[in-house]
């Protein structure tokens, strides 16, 4: 059976003392361990805090992966600011890409969204792809989306289980081996609900995932 996608989006949130409150209390997770299983855990923090997750997955923890809230649509070179691909894979294995933030806030484009897959791949980063309906083009070479209906992040709103079960098979009816997973207010209450669901991969999860212990509580009760 594979593995459920448990994936936490810190989004641009905790500076470094706050990292430390949070992997302490993250520790519990070890309590669980024996029901992790069938679960694949991944943390993505911002850029800056990548090594600090990183070396405590490594140290302390072997039940956890790491990735990347963006990535550049350049490669490595002239690109002031930019974190590239090649930089990020020694941090972290996988990375997001098409979140409606970056969308809405950014203007990324699906042309960005393309050049980013292709040099994520080319240097070994797994993409999430974030779509927000079933409609949204999704580049070649993606394996796992995530579904994330723009009305329900950060709003305590979430989709049905029912509609976002449906908004899946949708998308794997074009692709067969595309992993989906929602997100979306996702809680310790409502996640059993979405990952009973049929064609429903796993969650994405954002505000809930600030609180390590809420975070846990998530993990567990799926």
């Amino acid at each position: 059976m594979d593995k459920l996608l448990i994936v936490a989006n810190l989004k641009s949130y905790k500076n470094e003392n706050e990292v430390k409150k949070w992997l302490e209390n993250f520790k519990k997770i070890k309590e669980i361990e024996q029901n992790l299983v069938n679960k694949e855990i991944i943390i993505c923090p911002s850029f800056q805090l990548l090594f600090m997750f990183g070396l405590y997955a490594d140290n302390k923890s072997s039940v956890i992966n790491i990735g990347a809230q963006n990535v550049s649509s350049f490669d490595e070179g002239a690109y002031t600011g930019e974190v590239n691909a090649k930089q990020i894979k020694d941090f972290a294995d996988f990375v997001l890409i098409g979140h409606s933030e970056r969308r809405n806030n950014f203007g990324e484009t699906d042309d960005m969204f393309s050049k980013k897959v292709e040099l994520s791949l080319k240097y070994g980063l797994t993409p999430i792809f974030l779509v927000q309906g079933k409609d949204n083009y999704i580049p070649q070479g993606i394996e796992i989306i995530a579904y994330e209906p723009v009305f329900a992040i950060g709003s305590g709103n979430p989709d049905t289980p029912e509609n976002a079960n449906q908004i899946a098979s949708v998308i794997k009816s074009k692709n067969n081996n595309y992993k989906v997973l929602y997100g979306g207010s996702i809680t310790s209450e409502n996640v059993r609900s979405f990952t009973s669901m049929v064609n429903i991969g796993g969650v994405l999860v954002g505000g809930a995932s600030l609180d390590a212990e809420e975070f846990i509580k998530i993990i567990q009760n799926e």
